[in-house]
């Protein structure tokens, strides 16, 4: 069962307090493809990147978690970078150098889910493409995954991000979502109003809510599951180990609709991807949980 990911690859200069800057690979798409071959579900990440040492680099980490790149022409001169600066608390702030201009996607009927997210659904030109293969997936009724993932230092502009919510997320069966991504798109509604209303339309919805737990519901289900007990090291990557593991899960149970998942499945779903995202939290930079991670 393959899972096609589309969207930014790049690096991360992450500089901690008091200490040097340090690469690491990224891109919310990468950590997805990453978590979700980690937890042994075959992934193919469609993504731009380029021949230099931070594109060997990327190119090695995929090679390593048994991701297959379906490289996207043209070639950058330089792969895409993002710098983040982490706050006492662990927490990220970035800013980002990126190219996203392919000149094609694959053929979403030739996988049985579709992920995408991010930086790939919003930034122009590669964004339109992303646009029309989700359409495409939809109609040819595979099943489309869609983390907003919203990045304000590279799209400051609110109404953009909400414009891609409103020409993806119809053709969605599974969302997440941030809490500050909800905030961003649909400000003053609370988190667990908004995943009921959106569960209404788009399958199954999830809104992390960082050291509060997160938030599922499918239909007229709804759990609200409690967060992992960690020591975090640093934020970085976890909402996209949720994404995965979240994904993971769906395939386990060979891509449920909505109604056919209760409030225990939900709550079991939430664990399993709120314990991905703690691992995650428990050491430095985007670094997903193996299968054997996970299991007992």
């Amino acid at each position: 069962m393959t899972v096609l990911v589309i969207g930014e690859a790049l690096v991360d200069v992450v500089t901690r307090p008091g200490q040097d800057p340090e690469p690491h690979a990224g891109g919310s798409p990468f950590n997805v493809a990453i978590g979700l071959s980690r937890l042994d579900v075959p992934t193919v990440l469609a993504a731009q990147i380029g021949g230099d040492r931070h594109g060997d680099g990327l190119r090695w980490a995929l090679d390593d978690s048994h991701v297959t790149l379906a490289a996207l022409s043209p070639v950058p001169d330089h792969t895409s970078t993002a710098n983040a600066t982490l706050g006492e608390d662990g927490s990220a702030s970035y800013e980002f150098d990126l190219t996203w201009d392919p000149d094609g996607l694959p053929d979403p009927s030739a996988f049985d889910a579709v992920h995408v997210g991010s930086l790939g659904t919003a930034l122009q030109p590669g964004a339109k493409l992303v646009a029309g293969l989700v359409t495409g997936a939809d109609a040819l009724g595979v099943p489309v995954s869609y983390d907003p993932n919203i990045r304000l230092t590279v799209e400051p502009d609110p109404q953009v991000w909400r414009a891609v919510f409103d020409a993806i997320a119809p053709h969605a069966t599974i969302l997440k979502m941030s809490d500050e991504d909800a905030d961003t798109l649909f400000p003053g509604e609370a988190p667990p109003d908004l995943a009921r209303r959106l569960a209404t339309d788009h399958g199954i919805v999830a809104i992390t809510c960082g050291s509060q737990g997160s938030l599922i519901a499918a239909g007229t289900a709804f759990a609200s599951v409690p967060p992992a007990d960690v020591r975090v090291v640093d934020t970085i990557g976890a909402g996209d180990s949720f994404m995965a593991a979240m994904l993971s899960w769906c395939a386990m149970y060979d891509w449920p609709s909505a109604d056919e998942l209760d409030d225990t499945e939900l709550t079991d779903l939430g664990l399993y991807a709120s314990s991905a995202a703690a691992i995650t939290c428990s050491r430095p930079g985007a670094d997903p949980p193996w299968t054997a991670e996970l299991t007992p």
